[in-house]
């Protein structure tokens, strides 16, 4: 039996949402890093959301910084695989076109590939997704390694790690001396040599970022590392200016905070005054019932 749901409106099966051959792809990802196409990507978290972005991405992430933008927490360790599995499902719903990844989550695979293993094919499985993220650290690159021996699309990410935010002092770009940058290029050849399908690049010089891109074989997905990356991804909410504090390597593309709070302060005065609902809110009786 197939599961109908109903986003903005429109009524299609969950399975048709899920056809792959209706999907970005892995393969479809390093050609256009080939042919010198630059990717589009941002965060979803919700169905909706993802609906919305899904025409013009072509990769969503169900990134573990939905743990600050959704949920509040003050960084992304707090996250667990249950949370992302439950936007993950929302996010493949919610999509038909883009290739979706999810992140996985602190102390969710840094003991061993074989953990690693178990997480990622437990979120795939649940959720559907094409694709798990693992940030670079001591070991990782065996186990991303492992997971792609195995059949399950990894992709990579180094410089700036979210996930490692108490051990790096916070949320600071890396590589800005000889032996950080010497680490991150390691971390970035490891992590194209363990068969990562593409990369996150996070937090450094566009000369390092530049000298990722030329030394990797996957694609590089840049977030506050400038335009040499193959890709380019933000957090949607940053993008569409939902915070009244945007990061430095953030564009706005919107002020979607202001037109809410304009949108509900209207609200608010015309339930507190009387004038919502009015006569076109009602229902009404229908002649002759």
């Amino acid at each position: 039996m197939k599961t109908r749901q109903r986003l903005g409106g429109n009524e299609e099966s969950s399975m048709s949402k899920q056809s792959l051959s209706q999907r970005v792809t892995a393969p479809f990802l390093r050609l256009r890093k080939q042919r010198g196409e630059k990717i589009v990507c941002l965060t979803a978290y919700t169905a909706p959301m993802a609906q919305l972005l899904d025409t013009h991405c072509d990769l969503l992430l169900v990134g573990d910084s939905l743990g600050m933008v959704v949920h509040g927490l003050p960084t992304t360790v707090g996250v667990t695989v249950e949370m992302m599995i439950l936007h993950g499902q929302a996010v493949v719903r919610g999509s038909a076109h883009a290739f979706v990844a999810v992140d996985m989550p602190f102390g969710s695979y840094e003991r061993s590939p074989e953990q690693a293993f178990d997480t990622a094919s437990r979120i795939l499985c649940e959720t559907g997704a094409q694709a798990v993220k693992v940030e670079a650290a001591s070991g990782v690159a065996d186990s991303i390694a492992f997971l792609t021996g195995r059949g399950i699309p990894v992709i990579g990410h180094v410089g700036l790690r979210p996930q490692a935010v108490h051990l790096d002092g916070g949320f600071k770009a890396r590589g800005r001396n000889e032996e950080e940058r010497q680490r991150v290029l390691e971390e970035a050849r490891a992590t194209d040599a363990a068969g990562a399908i593409a990369m996150v690049v996070e937090g450094v010089t566009p000369e390092l970022a530049a000298e990722i891109t030329r030394s990797v074989s996957c694609p590089t997905i840049g977030i506050g590392a400038s335009a040499v990356c193959d890709g380019q991804i933000l957090v949607t909410e940053d993008m569409l200016g939902m915070f009244d504090w945007t990061p430095k390597f953030v564009r706005r593309y919107a002020d979607l905070r202001t037109t809410v709070m304009d949108a509900v302060g209207g609200y608010a005065q015309d339930v507190r005054s009387g004038a919502f609902p009015a006569e076109a809110e009602e229902y009404r009786l229908k002649p002759g019932k």
